[in-house]
Protein backbone atom coordinates (compact mmCIF):
# COMPACT_ATOMS: atom_id res chain seq x y z
CA UNK A 1 0.00 0.00 0.00
CA UNK A 2 2.85 2.39 0.74
CA UNK A 3 4.27 1.69 -2.71
CA UNK A 4 1.10 2.95 -4.42
CA UNK A 5 1.06 6.03 -2.21
CA UNK A 6 4.65 6.86 -3.11
CA UNK A 7 3.99 6.42 -6.83
CA UNK A 8 0.86 8.56 -6.69
CA UNK A 9 2.64 11.21 -4.67
CA UNK A 10 5.56 11.22 -7.12
CA UNK A 11 3.19 11.68 -10.06
CA UNK A 12 1.31 14.43 -8.25
CA UNK A 13 4.44 16.36 -7.31
CA UNK A 14 6.32 15.97 -10.61
CA UNK A 15 3.40 16.67 -12.94
CA UNK A 16 2.09 19.38 -10.62
CA UNK A 17 5.45 21.14 -10.60
CA UNK A 18 5.61 20.98 -14.40
CA UNK A 19 2.10 22.43 -14.66
CA UNK A 20 2.91 25.20 -12.19
CA UNK A 21 6.02 26.21 -14.13
CA UNK A 22 4.20 26.35 -17.45
CA UNK A 23 1.16 28.12 -15.97
CA UNK A 24 3.45 30.60 -14.23
CA UNK A 25 5.18 31.44 -17.50
CA UNK A 26 2.14 31.70 -19.74
CA UNK A 27 -0.94 32.25 -17.57
CA UNK A 28 0.23 34.77 -14.98
CA UNK A 29 -0.28 38.23 -16.47
CA UNK A 30 0.71 40.10 -13.29
CA UNK A 31 1.54 39.40 -9.70
CA UNK A 32 -1.42 41.43 -8.46
CA UNK A 33 -3.99 39.64 -10.63
CA UNK A 34 -4.93 36.06 -11.34
CA UNK A 35 -2.00 33.71 -10.99
CA UNK A 36 -1.68 30.26 -12.59
CA UNK A 37 -5.31 30.38 -13.72
CA UNK A 38 -5.18 33.63 -15.70
CA UNK A 39 -6.29 33.89 -19.28
CA UNK A 40 -4.26 32.27 -21.99
CA UNK A 41 -2.29 34.48 -24.37
CA UNK A 42 -4.54 35.77 -27.16
CA UNK A 43 -2.14 34.92 -30.00
CA UNK A 44 0.42 32.35 -28.80
CA UNK A 45 3.16 31.18 -31.07
CA UNK A 46 3.77 27.57 -31.96
CA UNK A 47 6.02 26.88 -28.97
CA UNK A 48 3.69 28.68 -26.56
CA UNK A 49 0.74 26.64 -27.82
CA UNK A 50 2.75 23.43 -27.38
CA UNK A 51 3.70 24.49 -23.86
CA UNK A 52 0.11 25.33 -22.95
CA UNK A 53 -1.07 21.98 -24.30
CA UNK A 54 1.66 20.23 -22.31
CA UNK A 55 0.59 22.19 -19.22
CA UNK A 56 -3.01 21.03 -19.61
CA UNK A 57 -1.84 17.44 -20.05
CA UNK A 58 0.36 17.67 -16.95
CA UNK A 59 -2.52 19.08 -14.89
CA UNK A 60 -4.85 16.22 -15.76
CA UNK A 61 -2.07 13.63 -15.47
CA UNK A 62 -1.33 14.87 -11.94
CA UNK A 63 -4.98 14.67 -10.94
CA UNK A 64 -5.89 11.33 -12.51
CA UNK A 65 -2.49 9.71 -11.95
CA UNK A 66 -2.60 10.29 -8.22
CA UNK A 67 -6.22 9.16 -7.99
CA UNK A 68 -5.42 6.02 -9.94
CA UNK A 69 -2.62 4.99 -7.58
CA UNK A 70 -4.44 6.09 -4.41
CA UNK A 71 -7.95 4.83 -5.13
CA UNK A 72 -8.39 2.74 -8.28
CA UNK A 73 -5.46 0.32 -7.94
CA UNK A 74 -5.98 -0.44 -4.19
CA UNK A 75 -9.73 -0.86 -4.75
CA UNK A 76 -9.05 -3.19 -7.67
CA UNK A 77 -6.67 -5.28 -5.59
CA UNK A 78 -9.17 -5.55 -2.74
CA UNK A 79 -11.92 -6.47 -5.19
CA UNK A 80 -9.72 -9.12 -6.81
CA UNK A 81 -8.79 -10.56 -3.39
CA UNK A 82 -12.46 -10.64 -2.39
CA UNK A 83 -13.44 -12.43 -5.61
CA UNK A 84 -10.62 -14.96 -5.17
CA UNK A 85 -11.59 -15.62 -1.55
CA UNK A 86 -15.22 -16.23 -2.48
CA UNK A 87 -14.41 -18.52 -5.38
CA UNK A 88 -11.82 -20.55 -3.44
Amino acid sequence: MADEFAKGFGILMTAGLGWMIIAGWYQTPSFSGAQLFGERPSDPGVYAELALTLGDALFWFAAFGALAFWLVIPAGRKLRAEIESRSG
